[in-house]
């Protein structure tokens, strides 16, 4: 079959399919961004991309949509020469909505079977955009302007053949309608290269620090420290959990920009808003702001860390906490989907309610004071990681299958 990947930060959620395809002897295309200037291993093209001008009148509301109907046609235009100049017609198209990218592909292509990332659906009530009311006041305005997010979303999915979710909770967040279309699968953890290795050590870049098993370790990651992900919660717990376990050590990993939510106030990060509230409460020479490290730097502290924190709204599930799991860490995650999808209190990890800052405290220096005690959670998280979420064994045959039978 010919298969084309679209997707503007390629790979994305698609490195391990894209190559196995590939493998399979189908002739796998991609599609990407010109500013992707990543090395893919695969046949690839690039559109450009500049979003138009408009009117001032028309700045505001009406901008996202906007943009991604842009996107959508510089997309689409590429796709139309690829037709044209070198008869290029893909029997299945796989690509990630969110930027607009798959909105007119079958105006170029109506006989390709098209399917979707059905990655989340924004709503103004219910989902993250209305959890914490710390950050988060609710108005009419920013009602309609999450409102106004799902239109290119449903227009993605009411083109496409069919669809794709990594968890059951994300697929449950799109409109009852379209949820026959949707396949739940994950991308996938690589399990048994992600491993427990009792003879890990784990080097922070620049500090010249080093962590091996057995060492009392708490991490936390984001991708950015910002509120979506529990930052300033898992901040706030801190003072107490370092005050009763004197030799502890707290990792945390992440950038100071911002993924998900708004920028913090002034010109500040929230990373620094957080650290100040509490930092005259710490022993900083304990505390280690670690930035972006490299992957294996992070498999090698999952392996080493005595508790791995894990907070997020409801929202998109970050695979972090999967290759976590798999690397054998205990998980003490917020009692938030799709958290709860995957992690059960008790049996391969704990759960805390989100806003719990005494419980995140207790929880954590339970698990930072009595190691043993929780050997079988690390052993159940790493077998919930092999059945539900392997990539070879499970998730990469079915998502294979899921192209092959479109």
């Amino acid at each position: 079959m010919k298969i084309l990947f679209v997707h503007q930060n390629f790979p994305g959620q698609f490195l391990h399919l894209a190559p196995a395809l590939s493998e399979r002897g189908h002739e796998v295309t991609v599609l990407t961004d010109a500013a992707n200037q990543r090395d893919i291993k695969l046949r690839v093209y690039r559109y450009k991309f500049t979003p138009l001008s408009r009117p001032v009148n028309e700045i505001g509301l009406a901008a996202g949509i906007a943009k991604s109907l842009d996107r959508g046609q510089a997309v689409a235009n590429a796709a139309a020469v690829l037709n044209s100049r070198h008869n290029y017609v893909p029997d299945v198209i796989v690509g990630n909505p969110g930027w607009g990218e798959t909105l007119f592909l079958k105006q170029v292509w109506p006989s390709a079977k098209l399917i979707v990332y059905a990655e989340f659906y924004y709503r103004p009530r219910g989902l993250d955009t209305d959890f914490d009311p710390e950050f988060q006041e609710r108005s009419l305005r920013g009602d309609i302007w999450v409102a106004s997010r799902q239109q290119p979303l449903l227009l993605a999915i009411d083109a496409a053949d069919r669809a794709l979710s990594p968890t059951a909770w994300q697929a449950s967040t799109f409109p009852e309608p379209y949820r026959n279309r949707i396949s739940v699968i994950h991308d996938g953890v690589d399990t048994e290269r992600i491993a427990p290795d009792s003879s890990a050590v784990a080097e922070l870049p620049g500090s010249g620090r080093t962590f091996k098993a057995g060492d009392e370790v708490l991490t936390f990651i984001n991708r950015n420290l910002e509120p979506y992900r529990g930052y300033h919660i898992f901040m706030r717990a801190l003072p107490k959990v370092m005050a009763e376990r004197p030799n502890a050590h707290v990792i945390l990993i992440g950038g100071d920009d911002v993924s998900y939510g708004t920028k913090a106030p002034d010109g500040k990060t929230w990373k620094d808003i957080f650290l100040d509230e509490v930092k005259d409460r710490l022993d900083m020479s304990r505390v280690h702001f670690a930035g972006k490290v490299p992957y294996p730097v992070f498999l090698d502290l999952m392996r080493v860390t005595r508790v791995h924190a894990y907070l997020s709204y409801p929202f998109v599930l970050s695979w972090s906490m999967i290759e976590a799991m798999s690397a054998g860490a205990l998980i003490v995650g917020s009692r938030t989907p799709p958290v709860e999808e995957v992690i059960k209190d008790g049996v391969n990890g704990r759960l805390v309610d989100f806003f719990d800052v005494e419980g995140w405290s207790k929880a954590l220096i339970e698990a930072l004071a009595e190691p043993k005690r929780f050997e079988p959670l690390r052993a159940a998280a790493r077998q919930t990681a092999i059945a539900n979420y392997d990539l070879k064994t499970k998730c990469l045959p079915e998502l294979i299958e899921l192209v092959e039978s479109a």
